[in-house]
C-alpha cells in the first residue's frame, strides 16, 4: 500500500524485509496498491479470492 508516496518500498523490498522467501510451504503474494486511487486493489483481492477458492475446493464464485 502507499504506492503513491515517493519512498514506498517495491514488492522485492517488502519480500526481503518480511523474510517471505523462507515461507516455502505457503502461498504468498505481494501486490502494490494505492488505496486513494484503487490501483492494484482488485488484483490483490482477486488473488486472495482464488487462493481461498482453491483451498476450500469451491466451485462457485467467491
Amino acid at each position: 500500500n502507499k504506492q503513491d508516496l515517493p519512498n514506498a518500498m517495491n514488492a522485492a523490498e517488502i519480500t526481503d524485509k518480511l523474510g517471505l522467501h523462507s515461507l516455502r510451504h505457503r502461498n504468498w503474494y505481494i501486490q502494490a496498491t494505492c488505496a486513494t486511487s484503487g490501483d492494484g486493489l482488485y488484483e490483490g483481492l482477486d488473488w486472495l479470492a482464488n487462493q481461498l477458492k482453491n483451498k476450500n475446493g469451491c466451485s462457485g464464485a467467491v
